[in-house]
Formats: C-alpha cells, sequence, structure tokens
C-alpha cells in the first residue's frame, strides 16, 4: 500500500515539482527549508489547492488525476489537517471542540475516548483553549483531526510555534498515535529532531522540487543527500534494548547487526529503539586502538566516500551487517586511511555521543 503524489504548479516565478511515493501506513516527513515547497504539497493533497498537474493516489483509492478528469473535493478526501496554529474554536470547550470532529465525520473506528487517552487530554475537557498552553491546544487540535476520520493525516508544521519544553511534551503521544491508529500521516517540518524521533520515511524538498526519498534509516546514511551536509547530519537506525549492566551504568542496544554501549537506559530489555549517531562524532581506524576510552569499536565496511567541499570534509558510509551510518572527516583522514568502497574500517563511537530514542513502529 502506498501514497503517490505527482504534481507541478507554477505560482508567480516559482514552480513546485514534485514526485514521490511512500508506504502506508506510517509517517512520511516532508523535509526542507523554508520555501521548498513543501506547505503546497500538503494543500494539493487536501484537495486546497487545484496544481496545473496532478495525481494522488492514496492506496488504491484515486484522490485527484488532472489527466484523466478526476477531482475529489476537499471534504471527499476523508483527511485530517493538523496546522501549525491549533484553530480551536474559542467559545467552545475542549470536548465540544473534539465532537464536532465527530459530527462532521462519517462513521469510524476512532472513539472519542480512544483520542483523549492517546493524548492525555481527559482533565482538559471542561476547559476553554485560551486557559491552555500550547502544547495542550495543539493536542486537542490532533483529537479534533483524528476525531474526523481521517483515512490520511496531515500536518503541516504542527510544532513550530512551540518551545522545546512543549515539543518534548507532545511528541511522545505524535508517536502514540502514529503506533496505536495505524494512519498514514505526512508531516511537514524543518526540525530534524522530529524526523528523528517520528519518522518512518522521508520526501526531501528543495526549491520546489523532491530531491529523494525513501526509508529514513536508509535515507540518513546516505552522504550524497543534502542531509549529510547539516551541523547535525546524523544517521539513524532502528534496534533494542539488549541488556542493562547497572554497576558499569551501561545498557548493550543492537542495531544494524551490531552491538553498542550506551549510558544507563530506562527502557526494558527488549523495547525496540532508534539510535541516533552524529556523523561528526564518529572516529575512523584501520587497526584497533587500544587503552582508549571509547566503548564502541565497530567493523564495516567503507560503502561510498562523497567530498563535501563546502566544509572542507568527507562523508564515508560505513556499512554493517544490516544497516549503515556515516563519519564525517577530512580528506586527508581518507587518504591516509586509504578509504574507498569494499575497505574494511574501524569505527570509534563513544557511548555518550549515541543518542537513544523510542523506537515506537
Amino acid at each position: 500500500m502506498t501514497l503517490q503524489v505527482h504534481l507541478r504548479h507554477r505560482f508567480s516565478g516559482t514552480v513546485i515539482d514534485a514526485i514521490f511515493a511512500v508506504p502506508t501506513p506510517g509517517l512520511t516527513a516532508i523535509f526542507g527549508p523554508s520555501g521548498a515547497g513543501k506547505s503546497t504539497v500538503i494543500a494539493a493533497v487536501a484537495g486546497l489547492l487545484r496544481p496545473d498537474v496532478c495525481r494522488i493516489v492514496l492506496d488504491d483509492e484515486v484522490l485527484a488525476d488532472t489527466q484523466a478528469g478526476i477531482w475529489r473535493p476537499p471534504e471527499a478526501r476523508r483527511t485530517g489537517l493538523v496546522f501549525q496554529d491549533a484553530r480551536l474554536f474559542p467559545h467552545m470547550s475542549v470536548v465540544t471542540n473534539l465532537r464536532y470532529g465527530l459530527r462532521r465525520a462519517p462513521p469510524g473506528p476512532i472513539a472519542l475516548d480512544t483520542v483523549v487517552d492517546l493524548l492525555g487530554i481527559g482533565a482538559l475537557l471542561d476547559r476553554r483553549p485560551h486557559t491552555l498552553s500550547g502544547g495542550e491546544r495543539q493536542r486537542v487540535a490532533i483529537g479534533r483531526a483524528l476525531l474526523s476520520q481521517p483515512k490520511l493525516l496531515l500536518m503541516d508544521e504542527p510544532l513550530a510555534s512551540l518551545d522545546a519544553a512543549r515539543k518534548a511534551e507532545i511528541m511522545p503521544y505524535l508517536a502514540d498515535i502514529k503506533t496505536a491508529l495505524h494512519l498514514p500521516v505526512l508531516y511537514v517540518t524543518h526540525a530534524m529532531e522530529e524526523v528523528s524521533r517520528l519518522a518512518d520515511s522521508i520526501v526531501l524538498m528543495e526549491n520546489g522540487t523532491v530531491t529523494a526519498a525513501g526509508d529514513l534509516h536508509a535515507m540518513t546514511a546516505r552522504g550524497d543527500l543534502a542531509l549529510a551536509r547539516r551541523d547535525d547530519a546524523a544517521s539513524v537506525l532502528p534496534g533494542r534494548v539488549a541488556d542493562h549492566d547497572p554497576v558499569r551504568q551501561l545498557s548493550r542496544i543492537e542495531v544494524g547487526g551490531v552491538s553498542l554501549l550506551v549510558p544507563l537506559l530506562d527502557q526494558p530489555i527488549g523495547a525496540p529503539i532508534r539510535a541516533r549517531i552524529p556523523a561528526r562524532e564518529v572516529i575512523l581506524a584501520r587497526e584497533a586502538p587500544t587503552a582508549i576510552s571509547v566503548h564502541n569499536v565497530v567493523p564495516g565496511t567503507v560503502r561510498a566516500v562523497t567530498q563535501d567541499d563546502r566544509r572542507h570534509a568527507a562523508l564515508v558510509e560505513i556499512a554493517l551487517t544490516d544497516g549503515a551510518f556515516l563519519a564525517r572527516v577530512t580528506p586527508d583522514a581518507v587518504a591516509r586511511l586509504g578509504l574507498e568502497p569494499g575497505a574494511p574500517v574501524l569505527a570509534l563511537i563513544k557511548s555518550v555521543a549515541i543518542e537513544v530514542l523510542e523506537g515506537r513502529t
């Protein structure tokens, strides 16, 4: 099952040309700088913008096909919309705002009690929007969108107006929704933290064009994409918690077919996780060093080397048994170590440099 999007639209001085297909269900992040065309894609999928050329197919249902003369209006597309601002009705209580979504929806599987529990808003039901925090308002807005019984949830930078604390508060709820309801979600953002924590797939946009699209884990391990040239470039690998050692204050996780030691975790053994490994924190070697503080010395194979001339650096893709990750080093290091595709290499990764994220699927 897939969501297929093909659209071309000309604005004054700008052309949006976006083509991608992503699996459903799952959360797909549309990622790129401001002005890249991300919100235009959301508007077209929702039916709020009629592009010059367009074909949008959700699973087996054609929502739009300009060549075939098919254009389903917004109310017939069964999409739930969440914007950067909550857009709640100020004169209504929280529960009345939620029921508004139900009243306008056909019968469906998503119940009010389920949404209230998933979003942790039971204590807010009798309050008015002006008494809520930004994070609470967004949770209510998400709940209202879910109660419209959508076949597709569209979220246009839903956390952009929140501070760091409110973002941290709301992201676990978004992860719970993805896991519990098995909805396809298109999620616009330019925050890599949100992508790392929530996305299953990613669509990269720049200057109105989709430059790449695919599985998050595979895309973050590619040195030829714009993601790898960011200051916060990092590979995201799925895995699980394997063991805890309270005496050493370490936990062992398994990702990509290898074991890594990280600072002691709260998650139970067997819990799914995502390991985020910053490219700039990976040191490469051809021989195993001795008497060092680094816990993780990971054998791998060089898959590719991409030059990053702007940083006077090189991005080295390291293939593991089941996955890959990136290292950012100097061109001199590439030459001295003879790093070329197929060459064996050791990756040294500090335990404290690995960010372990909850890995709900």
